[in-house]
């Protein structure tokens, strides 16, 4: 490792950025005992930055505690589901399962709800390259008018097995159980415990969000675009106006008085 003494604050920064993680902890303190004020400051944001990334793995590793428990006894293939969109008025109810390799530790995964728009995207990209198999499941307003949200979101959970190429050795799920052969294990507020199903709300998420920005274009007045479909009073305001629309759920319209 350079020393640091001759080297100007500029190049200080950029020689930072050259060096890997594992060296910070050597790092750190020559920059906090040098004697220019903005190197110590460099060294105090640097030493926090590592903290706070330390922080974020063991949180990973005990969100993967559940998970790595399994794999210690040979269960592999682990499949995380999850759902999005039990509760908008409009838009289908989605559900991702994905089997992630068990070397999978992708930092700020954590239930979609938590995780900003940008981090969402990323990570869900990251997350399918760590899949060995995954699927969604969608179901739209006229079965969730026909079954009630709790029986549509179980439909799409098994509509999103019966797509996948690998078949899961145990399902991890957030406090449902389904109709399956597959074991399966449900987990209050998994979305926020597990990986797995952290992962599977991420996918989930992105992959409805997405879909509500198409419908959005086809019905701009809704505000789709932002509400994705939850009953804010924008979106009230426009039903009211302008009538719902093939994607709203009739049930839901009538649980608050609207016709």
């Amino acid at each position: 490792m350079k020393k640091i003494d001759n080297m100007t604050v500029t190049q200080i920064k950029e020689y930072i950025v050259t060096r890997q993680k594992e060296e910070y902890p050597d790092l750190i303190p020559m920059l906090k005992e040098d004697h220019r004020a903005a190197v110590k400051k460099i060294g105090q944001n640097l030493e926090k930055k590592t903290a706070a990334r330390d922080q974020e793995v063991q949180r990973i590793e005990k969100m993967k505690s559940i998970e790595s428990g399994y794999y210690d006894q040979g269960i592999l293939n682990i499949g995380g589901i999850d759902e999005v969109g039990r509760g908008p008025l409009a838009g289908p109810v989605v559900t991702c399962v994905i089997i992630l390799k068990p070397d999978s530790s992708r930092l700020y995964v954590n239930d979609s709800k938590k995780v900003s728009k940008k981090s969402r995207e990323n990570l869900c990209e990251q997350l399918l390259e760590d899949a060995v198999d995954y699927a969604i499941g969608q179901v739209d307003c006229d079965v969730i008018d026909n079954l009630n949200i709790l029986n549509a979101t179980k439909k799409a959970m098994t509509d999103s097995l019966a797509k996948l190429s690998v078949k899961p050795d145990l399902l991890l799920i957030d406090a449902l159980h389904i109709d399956t052969d597959i074991p399966q294990k449900a987990i209050v507020h998994g979305d926020a415990t597990s990986y797995a199903i952290a992962a599977a709300s991420i996918v989930a998420k992105v992959y409805r969000d997405n879909l509500m920005q198409i419908y959005h274009e086809e019905y701009p007045e809704y505000g789709f675009d932002h509400n994705m479909g939850y009953g804010t009073a924008e979106h009230i305001k426009a039903l009211k106006k302008y009538g719902p629309t093939p994607i709203h759920r009739k049930s839901f319209i009538q649980n608050l008085g609207l016709k």
